[in-house]
């Protein structure tokens, strides 16, 4: 390829080209997203039965959202009619956009994304789905680096409202300011993230599932218990224990793994060995048909009504749920204060994300900044841990008596 100079790929925003790579659940969910919005899909993947799969699957995903008068038959088919499924990479040659969505392996990213960039034009903006790795990396397997960015959708890519556009540094303006008009035309809210790992999410989440792991792990509560505090008391659709089990065991300890060293061995990511033990035992969660709890074939959790639930005092359940909350509120701050994303943007990350009931930093402002410190300190000298350090905005904003919104 040459290095001429790239120029904007957006001539029609409904006529755009674009390619995804990997036909799994992520790659076909944004296929569908981007078909469903008129351009004209190619999905790759060099696996023929993979793609035969993705395409009954959106068969069927399409005719349930028939059913439920969601759409009708002719849009059904339209939708339909702007995938192409293709087991050639150098089929995306006429993309004006390719999506890659696969394995989260650095080294095959590189390879394939040095491979595709023989076959895409010039101006053809390649972008990433990673959820954790370094878009910087990726972009230097290529000759015109300047043309890669990274686009994380949330799963299942259809329904979550989010994504994350991640500029690298060598990322042009333009490609940046275009990829975000591409990803708005597709009905999508674009949070803007700083090339760090974990982008947004998926680094402020981590207390989530980090700080309720911790809590099980000094005895001071079950799996249920944990879950009930965080739904009951802060209105969380899903608990920690849950939704770890839903995201697989496997896969969340590996971003987790992979988020604390990326950030050099930071103990506020510090992964947990129970998790460690329960994806090394094969208790992936929903998937495997056990993890934090047990589920039916169609990944139903199964109930076991011989055991009574445990009496939780209210001390206890407020005293996790504030827990968690805390190391939350504290790691989207300390975001914030690293200039990762803007606070507006990390609050919609989190909302739209990963669907918690409010941002975080909305609910720092209504707990009070200065209740926010105090109980990051508490932690801080009962441990004497450095995951429990404030962030130094915090520390700021209470001295100011500020907030964030």
């Amino acid at each position: 390829m040459s290095n001429n100079k790239i120029t904007s790929p957006i001539q029609s925003l409904k006529n755009l080209n674009v390619g995804i790579i990997g036909s799994g659940t992520m790659g076909s969910g944004i296929a569908q997203v981007a078909a469903t919005s008129g351009c004209s899909v190619k999905l790759y993947d060099a696996n023929k039965e993979a793609l035969r799969k993705a395409e009954t699957t959106l068969d069927k995903i399409l005719s349930r959202l028939v059913q439920k008068g969601r759409i009708d038959a002719p849009e059904k088919l339209r939708i339909q009619n702007n995938i192409t499924y293709v087991t050639q990479l150098k089929a995306l040659s006429t993309s004006n956009l390719v999506i890659e969505a696969i394995i989260e392996n650095l080294e095959i990213k590189k390879k394939v994304f040095s491979e595709l960039e023989t076959y895409v034009p010039n101006h053809c903006i390649i972008a990433s789905n990673t959820s954790s790795l370094s878009i910087a990396s990726i972009a230097s397997a290529l000759k015109n680096p300047e043309r890669c960015i990274g686009i994380h959708f949330f799963n299942p890519a259809p329904l979550m409202r989010l994504v994350e556009v991640i500029p690298a540094i060598q990322t042009k303006p333009q490609v940046l300011q275009d990829t975000t008009e591409i990803i708005t035309n597709w009905n999508k809210t674009v949070a803007v993230a700083k090339d760090t790992p974990g982008f947004i999410v998926n680094r402020v989440a981590r207390p989530f599932y980090g700080e309720a792991l911790r809590i099980y792990e000094e005895g001071l509560a079950d799996f249920a218990t944990i879950d009930h505090s965080l739904k009951s008391l802060g209105g969380f659709r899903m608990g920690p224990f849950e939704l770890m089990d839903f995201i697989g065991n496997d896969v969340n300890y590996t971003v987790t793994e992979t988020v604390f060293t990326a950030f050099y061995f930071d103990p506020r990511y510090k992964p947990s060995f129970t998790q460690k033990r329960f994806s090394e035992a094969g208790y992936l969660g929903r998937k495997s048909g056990i993890g934090y709890y047990k589920y039916d074939a169609n990944g139903k959790k199964i109930e076991d009504h011989t055991i009574s639930p445990p009496i939780v005092s209210d001390t206890l359940k407020t005293q996790i749920f504030n827990r968690v909350l805390i190391m939350l509120i504290n790691e989207a701050a300390d975001a914030l204060f690293l200039n990762i994303a803007s606070a507006k943007d990390i609050d919609n990350a989190m909302v739209k994300g990963v669907n918690y009931p409010k941002g975080l930093l909305a609910w720092a402002d209504q707990k009070g900044i200065t209740y926010c410190v105090t109980e990051l300190d508490k932690l801080y000298n009962e441990y004497h841990e450095d995951r429990y350090r404030c962030s130094p905005l915090l520390r700021k904003m209470a001295k100011e008596h500020k907030t964030f919104f």
